[in-house]
């Protein structure tokens, strides 16, 4: 076993991780410009398609069956678009609405008070080292959200160390080198193959280093290879023992590409890990952002943290009515 520490030279992130490392300095928008225009395609899915229908008109049936329509293709989900319907005609009835102009308020209120209790930001202050043991299939994105997320405790003034703990693929182990010399950050590593070991060594090297935060990376692996679900739940046992306790959060990485698939997956590894929060990610590349509505509903465990795009800091906490504002107006 041995640990990677900062070298003079490395190699460039941009080439090695695909992160634009100009993108921060070139970024002059504001948060909720890029988060909306991160959100086009989406907007484009759902936003347009419910411009169109809240035009003006008489509020009837129809409009409840084209309304229904447009959520469920958006990904918002079957379960999701039937309760998100009943709520809106309840405000509808109580409020006396009349017109489909005024469908769009109703509709923005039934959808915050579905997503606002996700928004429930990470705090870490409750131990120290504070433990975040990341999870999710092969291609979620939580390499990069690793790297992304050291930024961020870093930019708190928090001290950060990775644990390497994804020991199948090389790349994954040298993608973390690279962030971890980019960002001054203690890499634990190994070449082994064990996992469980990697994350012992490196919650004690935390604690000897009096280290804030500790980023176990895992290794990518499918909701349906039950053996490799048993195996990470292990690695998770192995991280109590070494700190008892630990893990203190349990983010799982989605790729918001998948659409519905991100719904079974949460509720895989919730039933194998007690999944504790979600970090969303790629929403820029996809026009399936409903899908956050869908995970609500199904399993509603606080999204931690959304991506939008390959700037160092696109990844931010969630806000749900900026998430909502984004994706419909």
């Amino acid at each position: 076993m041995f640990d990677f520490f900062k070298k003079n030279k490395s190699p460039d992130p941009a080439q090695t991780s695909g992160i634009d490392v100009t993108a921060v300095a070139e970024q002059t928008q504001s948060w909720g410009e890029r988060l909306k225009n991160s959100l086009s395609k989406t907007r484009k899915q759902l936003g347009n398609q419910l411009a169109s229908l809240f035009g003006g008109g008489k509020i009837d049936a129809e409009v409840y069956e084209e309304l229904e329509t447009i959520l469920i293709t958006s990904d918002v989900g079957v379960n999701a678009t039937k309760n998100l319907l009943t709520d809106i005609k309840n405000r509808v009835k109580a409020q006396s609405l009349d017109d489909t102009i005024q469908l769009k308020a109703a509709l923005k209120e039934a959808m915050s008070d579905l997503l606002t209790p996700l928004q429930k930001p990470l705090d870490t202050s409750s131990h120290k080292p504070f433990v975040i043991m990341l999870a999710g299939v092969n291609g979620a994105g939580k390499t990069t959200s690793i790297g992304k997320l050291a930024h961020a405790f870093q930019a708190e003034g928090k001290s950060v160390l990775i644990a390497a703990g994804d020991t199948f693929r090389a790349a994954a182990r040298e993608q973390l080198q690279i962030w971890g010399e980019r960002n001054n950050v203690h890499v634990v590593s190994q070449t082994s193959g064990d996992a469980a070991a990697v994350m012992f060594d490196a919650i004690h090297s935390a604690i000897a280093k009096n280290i804030d935060i500790v980023l176990a990376d895992t290794a990518g692996r499918l909701p349906t290879q039950m053996h490799l679900m048993d195996e990470i739940a292990k690695v998770k046992r192995v991280m109590d023992k070494a700190l008892p306790g630990a893990p203190h959060e349990v983010l799982l990485v989605l790729d918001a590409n998948t659409g519905q698939n991100a719904v079974s997956q949460v509720k895989t590894f919730d039933d194998a890990l007690g999944v504790t929060g979600l970090v969303l990610s790629k929403l820029d590349g996809t026009a399936k952002g409903g899908v956050i509505a869908a995970i609500a509903e199904a399993r509603p465990i606080p999204i931690r943290y959304i991506g939008i795009g390959e700037a160092i800091d696109d990844l931010r906490p969630f806000n749900a009515s900026e998430f909502i504002d984004a994706m419909i107006d």
